[in-house]
């Protein structure tokens, strides 16, 4: 496994398993799975309503808690209302302390609710906190908001949405960026593309392979979601190549600038 080191000066497994769109009474046999496959690094949501399934899965492992890396994020609004989701993120995750806790989107008391994470991550309650679906000018205004700096940016992106120019933000500024959709939700043909196939031909590997491969080498944190065994293991197993200065330089070509949603980068 890769690492990151966050301003936090936390270690975060640098490939995680995503559990959105896992359905709650699957999750923690869906979890167990991807934990028995080597993942240690979840990211989980209030909005999934998966969390006590994370919590059970990790708990059922037998594994020391700090062996986890677990992220979830909240959509509550305002200071009082956060306060009350993290305590019960807590209870769901059936854990002392939150590895990371992000804003999920752009809430209307996005100021209120990062002043809760703030006090919760002061307290130790969440060792680091970050922002999800942020662009770079209202993450201006939290840092001049707050003395704590964002600690990760999750934001859609792929090998067609390469979100540069945020990046390029965040690294001045020292947030980790993460990709949520890392395979673009598997549309526009992403893992029959001929250009990441033909890439990944030339190390025994698949497109998938290559496109998280491209991520971890770009030092994004990814977060892929299987409820497949087989799958798992798949995009478990990047780790043992590394693509080409020409082939990096190839798939950086591909970006289209145009998300899921239509968001530019």
């Amino acid at each position: 496994m890769q690492y990151v080191t966050l301003n936090t000066g936390e270690r975060m497994p640098q490939l995680g398993f995503g559990v959105y769109q896992v359905p709650a009474a699957d999750t923690e046999r869906v979890v167990s799975q991807a934990i028995k496959t080597g993942y240690r690094h979840i990211d989980t949501a209030q909005y999934y309503r998966n969390e006590a399934g994370v919590g059970k899965a990790i708990k059922a492992s037998g594994l020391p808690r700090e062996e986890f890396f677990i992220t979830t994020k909240l959509g509550t609004s305002g200071y009082r209302a956060t306060k009350k989701q993290i305590e019960k993120a807590l209870k769901n995750l059936q854990t002392d302390y939150i590895d990371l806790m992000l804003i999920h989107w752009v809430v209307s008391d996005y100021l209120g609710t990062w002043d809760a994470l703030t006090e919760a991550y002061h307290t130790g309650k969440i060792r680091s906190i970050g922002l999800s679906n942020f662009q770079p000018d209202l993450i201006e205004e939290i840092r001049q908001h707050s003395d704590v700096t964002p600690a990760v940016l999750q934001n859609e992106m792929h090998v067609l949405q390469q979100q540069v120019d945020t990046r390029h933000y965040c690294q001045e500024v020292g947030i980790q960026f993460e990709s949520w959709a890392p395979f673009g939700e598997g549309k526009q043909g992403i893992f029959t593309d001929p250009t990441l196939t033909r890439i990944g031909q030339a190390y025994g590997k698949t497109a998938a392979q290559v496109i998280l491969r491209f991520l971890m080498q770009e030092g994004i944190v990814a977060i892929p979601k299987s409820a497949n065994a087989d799958r798992m293991v798949e995009n478990f197993a990047i780790f043992d190549f590394e693509l080409s200065h020409d082939d990096m330089a190839t798939i950086r070509q591909m970006d289209t600038g145009q998300g899921l949603f239509g968001w530019n980068g």
